[in-house]
């Protein structure tokens, strides 16, 4: 099967007309951004990505659109840190705009999600950001208040986030180094936007983050799927996975491919795809608290392979699907006659082996910085009432009592890389 053509067919039947992709497609940001009114606040890192937002500023005065304030908003700093979704509310609350065009990766379109929320409802419920983590507690106050946000476009730029498409917005308090959730149909942008070519001045290291996360978000859904949503999270994980498996390394060997390129931008989307019909459980609630030493999708690829054997007994299907594709990319040996906690084995060898492959760690003592401290931060972030979704999103849900008994070992098991330290639930 042709995955790429597969991977459109799939992201078509989600998104519909509201999502633009593909290469070549930036100049159609303009008339999107004219459909909303004449004034668009733009936020863009202008260092690196200058060539990019020059080319969206140029494209939307094409369009009759000028720029709120007549300035590029300066976007937010990795893992959207509190300090710039205020300064983001404050830029939008100065300009007025009549849409806001966000350029950039999960960051910068995380900040602005959780920043329009606040300038809609600062005034009326409260200005502070930590209300509002959780589930649906946005759309609550929108209703309540009668309230509407301003549509934002998101112009991704990346291919590490599914930001650009999803309801989720993470926000990173860097005092204590801990990522907090906000998880909001009413933050899905209005229009996403994603010209694949634009990842071709991106660092190799971004991209292969966005496609370990792609894996994340895939595998965590398809993990832990319900009937209703089983066959669709398989497809979707079927497709990004072998994506991925086929294209990371193309990738780190010839940075400049556009193939490769747009081949992990559609299996990062199908990322987003898959957490709007599943959450991510486990390795996605550890990565939170690993903020201050690694990027997200790489945290999440470092620990998915020892959740794998945790969840052994309840994703034998799963596993054996998974497992096929990585063997069939050299990654591993055949999985078909395996099962229980052998397969589980088998196929975190493989997660492993692929990670390697692309020259990403594999363990969490691999990452500089690490120490102790982190394994306390996260069982500590996985008892916090705010974080709960990701431990019943898990395909044993846990509960807060579980998690020393269970999460402590599985923790020092990605320590130290020994996969025998961890216990099935």
């Amino acid at each position: 099967m042709d995955q790429m053509k597969r991977a459109y067919e799939l992201l078509k039947e989600w998104k519909g007309d509201s999502y633009v992709h593909g290469l070549g497609v930036l100049d159609q940001v303009g008339p999107l951004a004219a459909a909303f009114g004449k004034r668009a606040l733009v936020v863009s890192n202008t260092t690196y990505m200058k060539p990019v937002a020059d080319r969206v500023v140029s494209y939307l005065q094409g369009s009759g659109v000028e720029l709120a304030g007549n300035v590029i908003a300066p976007d937010a700093k990795p893992n959207a840190p509190r300090e710039d979704v205020y300064r983001l509310e404050s830029y939008i609350l100065h300009t007025k705009p009549d849409s806001i065009v966000v350029i950039g990766g999960g960051s910068a379109i995380d900040a602005v999600k959780a920043a329009n929320a606040l300038a809609a409802l600062g005034a009326k419920v409260t200005p502070e950001i930590d209300h509002y983590f959780g589930t649906n507690v946005v759309s609550d106050a929108l209703a309540k208040t009668n309230t509407t946000l301003i549509p934002v476009i998101a112009v991704q730029t990346s291919a590490s986030s599914g930001a650009h498409l999803t309801k989720y917005s993470n926000i990173t308090d860097p005092v204590v180094g801990q990522k907090k959730l906000i998880v909001d149909n009413a933050l899905v942008p209005t229009v996403g936007l994603f010209d694949y070519e634009t990842t071709v001045s991106m660092p190799i290291s971004v991209t292969i983050d966005g496609a370990l996360d792609a894996i994340a978000h895939t595998f965590e859904v398809f993990c832990g799927a319900k009937e209703a949503t089983y066959e669709k999270a398989k497809q979707i994980a079927e497709c990004a996975i072998s994506l991925v498996a086929e294209y990371a390394k193309v990738l780190v060997d010839d940075p400049k491919n556009v193939k490769a390129r747009e081949a992990i931008g559609l299996a990062t989307d199908l990322g987003g795809y898959a957490i709007m019909i599943g959450g991510t459980s486990g390795a996605h609630l550890t990565s939170f608290s690993l903020v201050d030493i690694v990027s997200h999708g790489t945290a999440c690829g470092i620990m998915n392979p020892y959740y794998a054997v945790l969840y052994s007994k309840a994703i034998q299907k799963q596993l054996k699907v998974v497992g096929s594709i990585f063997s069939s990319f050299g990654f591993g040996s055949s999985v078909e006659s395996l099962e229980g906690r052998e397969l589980a084995l088998a196929v975190a060898d493989a997660m492993i082996a692929f990670s390697k492959s692309i020259k990403a760690p594999s363990k969490l003592s691999d990452l500089k910085g690490f120490t102790d401290a982190h394994i306390e931060r996260a069982l500590s972030a996985a008892k916090d009432p705010q974080l709960e979704m990701k431990l019943k999103n898990m395909p044993v849900p846990m509960t807060s009592g579980d998690v020393d008994v269970y999460m402590g070992p599985l923790l020092r098991a990605a320590a130290s890389g020994d996969l025998s330290l961890i216990k099935e639930m």
